[in-house]
């Protein structure tokens, strides 16, 4: 189908557009930016008048929970989900039941992503077998298989030797190993951050050290290697700064920050809301600003979902005994336009906070993850998202199309509403207007 988007603002941080520019479609590729190839002759024309016109948002974390956690999730409905928040490229962590740690399993996987024909899916690979932190798997066949780099999820590696092999390994044939820091005892079993708060309420802390020494034992992992490590999801100040320094001194280091970790502190437990429960904790007030001020000047890379759908038996408990997670693809846009008008629009090229916003869920987490999507110059694949900044809305959990409907944000009025995406030049999902049937 070819497909002509007029009338919208265009917002293409890759290649360094934000004006107002038609966009052509053409067997799933972009085929031209402003105006139209000779011949052209549109199937379908969309009028993106008062909207932004972007590229398909990429998604660093997000939890499928196919194979094995159906009764949590499923592909349709979270691939739904993702259409409904413009996430048009997924990255999948390995965690599922059985983990991903066989090449079958991958394709399996992949297989059943591309029979639904809705967003890209590339899983990670299993770092170690069955995430025990023991053996390292088969890296070669997992990428063969269709794995984009190798992650242990939540399980660290208690064994440092086993961690340096892993990194030799991927330094060999220039694998990305994807790491949370986190220590593999200081802070185990615990369920919110060490600090005043956790005290009061009695909660078992996880202190922000648990965070650090880990990053300390990774640089000093990547320094004797080389390899490159991708750090998932940090929480901390601390943390934060540890990795500007990584970055300043030339190490093959990234890193990205689940989106709600943007907004949200400790104190947003409240009493003991379960919604509240995720992994890493919220931390304090100074940790916020400082991811923040981190996602601004660059040093935090990119910003993710950290999806991970929860059903209400394992959530509709004491806050101690829930099971961390919350859903975030179809809040992961808002999040980020909230980010924008919250801080980055308050500084000095404020003007930019909204291309600055977009290339944090496009460019910067493609380039992260090595894949040729989150830009839209001509010959890229035509993942679009449509959606208008200025529309607010109130996040509902009955309305998500998530099968996890739990958030912290319930009840929020957030800004952003995605309107079409479109994947490989097809429109697939356009939201209804309450004056449509």
């Amino acid at each position: 189908m070819k497909l002509h988007i007029k009338n919208g603002r265009l917002i293409d941080p890759a290649n360094q557009i934000d004006a107002l520019c038609d966009l052509y479609v053409d067997d799933g590729k972009v085929a031209a930016v402003g105006a139209a190839p000779a011949g052209f002759v549109a199937d379908r024309i969309i009028d993106a008048a008062g909207l932004v016109v972007a590229p398909g948002l990429v998604d660093l974390s997000a939890r499928l929970r196919e194979p094995g956690y159906e009764y949590k999730a499923t592909l349709e409905s979270e691939m739904q989900a993702a259409m409904q928040g413009g996430v048009t490229t997924l990255v999948c962590p390995p965690d599922t039941d059985p983990v991903l740690d066989e090449p079958g399993l991958v394709e399996m996987l992949k297989h059943r992503a591309r029979g639904l024909n809705q967003a890209h899916v590339h899983p990670l690979g299993a770092l170690t077998m069955g995430l025990k932190g023991q053996a390292l798997t088969e890296m070669a066949e997992l990428t063969e298989a269709g794995c984009i780099g190798f992650a242990q999820a939540e399980m660290p590696v208690e064994d440092t030797n086993v961690l340096l092999r892993a990194l030799q390994y991927a330094k060999t044939f220039d694998y990305t190993v994807w790491l949370r820091p986190q220590d593999a005892h200081i802070g185990r079993g615990g369920i919110a951050h060490s600090g005043p708060l956790a005290s009061r309420l009695g909660l078992a802390g996880v202190p922000v050290m648990s965070e650090t020494i880990a990053l300390h034992t990774i640089f000093e992992l990547v320094r004797a290697t080389g390899a490159r490590v991708h750090l998932c999801r940090m929480s901390s100040a601390a943390g934060i700064e540890l990795v500007r320094a990584a970055k300043k001194e030339g190490l093959p280091v990234s890193c990205d920050v689940g989106a709600h970790h943007i907004h949200l502190t400790d104190a947003d437990i409240g009493f003991f809301d379960s919604n509240a429960r995720v992994t890493p904790p919220f931390r304090s007030q100074r940790d916020r600003e400082a991811i923040r001020a981190g996602l601004y000047d660059g040093v935090i890379d990119a910003i993710c979902s950290d999806h991970t759908p929860v059903d209400d038996d394992e959530k509709l408990l004491p806050f101690g005994e829930a099971s961390p997670g919350a859903t975030g693809l179809e809040l992961l846009l808002s999040l980020a336009l909230k980010w924008a008008d919250d801080y980055a629009g308050s500084q000095q090229d404020g003007a930019n906070a909204l291309s600055r916003a977009v290339a944090k869920v496009t460019a910067d987490a493609a380039r992260v993850a090595g894949l040729p999507a989150g830009q839209l110059g001509v010959g890229a694949p035509a993942d679009i998202v449509l959606f208008d900044p200025a529309a607010r809305w109130t996040v509902d959990a009955k309305a998500l199309a998530s099968q996890g409907k739990h958030t912290p944000f319930v009840g929020y009025e957030l800004q952003g509403q995605v309107m079409t995406t479109i994947v490989a030049g097809r429109v697939a999902y356009q939201r209804k207007l309450a004056n449509q049937r």
